[in-house]
Formats: C-alpha cells, sequence, structure tokens
C-alpha cells in the first residue's frame, strides 16, 4: 500500500528521504538501541532526554548521556529545563567538540514529558502552560547556535488547554526549525487515544515541517496518522520496543513495495547483539538489568514466552540471557 503523498522532510540543512524518526524515550534509546533502529531505517535518532539543570552542575553521568560515539550518524540531543540561560549553557556543553565523540546534527528542545517529577518543576509539558517561557526559550536557543533547531510538544495541558498550535506558532516565529506533536495531553500520558485533529491543526498554523507521534505500533497507525494529519514526517517511540523493523515495514508501505518480517531467529540474534553492546556500555551488572526488559519485549506475545520471561527475570550475565534466548529459538 502506497501513501498518495510522497514524504520527504528538510530541517534547516537536513534531509530525510522519508521523514522517520525515532523518538527520545528514557531508559530505553541508548546508544545500542539507537544503532538498531538506525539499521532498520530510521532515518534520525534521539539521545535520552538530557537534564540542562545537571549539565549547569557538572554532572558527568548527564555528559555522558547526550555524548555520541563515532558511530552515531545523524542522531540529535534532547534537552529539558525551563531556565533559559542555564539550557543555552547545556546545549553549549553537548555540541562542543571533544576528543572520542561527535557531535550531534540536530539540538531538541523537550516541551512534552508528562512524568511527574519533570512537570513539577517547570520543566517537560508544563512549559506548555507557560507560552511566555517558551518564547523566551526558542528565541534563546536559536540564537545559541546554527544547528538545525526542533521542539517536540504535546497537544496541552489538559482537555480544557489544547494550544499545540498557538506553542507551535510561536516557535516557528523564534527559530524553531521543526515541531514534533506527540497527539496527546500531558492529563492522558500515553492512553491508546490520539489527537490527530490536533496534530493537523498544528500542521495548518505553521510552514515549518510538523513531525506527528504517538500511538504509532502497526503501519496502519502510520498511514492513519499521515492521512489524517498531513504532517510532515513521524516519530516512533514505544512501536519499536521489540520491533525496530516497523522502520522498514512502513518505509515499505511508503515505497509501494512488499516487506516481509524476518524470522523469529533472525529477531532474536540481532536483539542479541543490541544487548551485547548495551553490556560493553554499561557494564554487565547495568547491562543485564536493562538488557532482560530489552529481550522481554523481542518474544512478547510469541508462545513460551512467559516462561521464557520468567527465566530473563533471574538473569545474572549475558551468557545466560543467550542461553535463554537460543533455548526459546529451539522450542
Amino acid at each position: 500500500m502506497k501513501k498518495d503523498i510522497e514524504l520527504s522532510i528538510r530541517i534547516r540543512n537536513l534531509n530525510f528521504k522519508h521523514g522517520l524518526f525515532l523518538a527520545p524515550m528514557a531508559g530505553v534509546t541508548d546508544r545500542a538501541y539507537r544503532n538498531i533502529c538506525r539499521k532498520h531505517g530510521a532515518e534520525m535518532t534521539a539521545t535520552e532526554m538530557v537534564s540542562a539543570k545537571a549539565l549547569h552542575y557538572n554532572d558527568d553521568s548527564s555528559l555522558l548521556l547526550g555524548s555520541l560515539r563515532e558511530d552515531e550518524t545523524n542522531t540529535a540531543v534532547q534537552i529539558f529545563g525551563h531556565e533559559e540561560e542555564i539550557m543555552v549553557e547545556a546545549i553549549k556543553k553537548l555540541t562542543a567538540k571533544r576528543e572520542g565523540f561527535i557531535q550531534p546534527v540536530c539540538v531538541d528542545v523537550n516541551m512534552g514529558c508528562p512524568m511527574k517529577k519533570i512537570v513539577n518543576n517547570g520543566d517537560g509539558s508544563a512549559l506548555m502552560k507557560n507560552p511566555e517561557a517558551v518564547r523566551k526559550i526558542v528565541r534563546a536557543v536559536r540564537a545559541s547556535t546554527d544547528m538545525p533547531f526542533t521542539v517536540k510538544i504535546r497537544c496541552g495541558w489538559d482537555d480544557n488547554s489544547i494550544n499545540a498550535p498557538l506553542i507551535a506558532k510561536i516557535a516557528e516565529e523564534n527559530g524553531a526549525d521543526a515541531v514534533c506533536v506527540h497527539g496527546r495531553t500531558r492529563e492522558m500520558m500515553y492512553c491508546t487515544e490520539v489527537l490527530l485533529s490536533v496534530i493537523a491543526d498544528v500542521k495548518r498554523a505553521v510552514k515549518i515541517p510538523v513531525i506527528g507521534n504517538g500511538g504509532i505500533n502497526t503501519v496502519q497507525d502510520a498511514l492513519t496518522m499521515l492521512d489524517a494529519t498531513k504532517c510532515d514526517g513521524l516519530m516512533l517511540a514505544r512501536g519499536t520496543m521489540g520491533n525496530p523493523w516497523l522502520f522498514e515495514e512502513i518505509k515499505a508501505a511508503l515505497d509501494g513495495t512488499a516487506y516481509v518480517l524476518p524470522d523469529l531467529d533472525i529477531r532474536l540474534n540481532e536483539a542479541l547483539v543490541q544487548v551485547k553492546e548495551m553490556i560493553d556500555d554499561k557494564g554487565e551488572r547495568t547491562g543485564v538489568l536493562e538488557a532482560r526488559r530489552q529481550l522481554a519485549y523481542y518474544i512478547k506475545n510469541v508462545k513460551g514466552s512467559a516462561e521464557a520471561r520468567g527465566r530473563l527475570n533471574n538473569a545474572q550475565s549475558y551468557e545466560e540471557l543467550v542461553d535463554i534466548v537460543e533455548k526459546f529459538i529451539k522450542k
């Protein structure tokens, strides 16, 4: 099935043929995750969100979170905060040339995270309630860098304050190169409903590219969002967990070509490459703990997965993870 509109998107000096992006996800989009999604069609990936305030206080772990290795082409760095001077300082630290790391290709400012510990500090989607703060932040960030610069927002704070078109217009007027709209309010968190009409309203309100986000778990979800909103690109998030091939599948649908999902053994062997990279980066203790969750997504809804998940939850080493996966494949 081919989409009537040929997708392509330009964000400042960046060109993307299909406009398929990986969303920043806290605790998920580490280097290994970004690499496997890039391999399977994500045209730009993004770091986990980095605290501008933490960087202000020289937190080494936050700097590492936003640091990119030499194999990380087309990767954006995302920051969150609400004080424009501190956010500018953070961007300068994350985009500075440092030995052993490469610069991001894009800076994204998070104005959409709904988590309580984020919004209680006035960050993330709390900024949707403060258009003047949005104006100051976008203007300050634009003045601080020539790098492509995007803003990620939600539809609004709640059903009574849906203001994404206004916030997007402010972002455009003050120098943002594109806006990504998560099709839910903060109050909706991650419920199944997605307000496609609001993304469509944003598309009509601005001339900069609009990227649709939220609830894209299948090819049909992607095509429905494109048809309903006329957005310029798509940002995939939780739908890629255990299924980075979703990028390939959507790309094939847009190109009008057939697509066959690789067999389970091929997918699980790729998953093992991903988790090995996680463990190499983070050390065995932390890496194995996080890898358990990743592997559980790869076998979700497959016959016999409940027993395998039970074993995964008790695994203590990479070798144990490999053994569990290999036995699962044989069954």
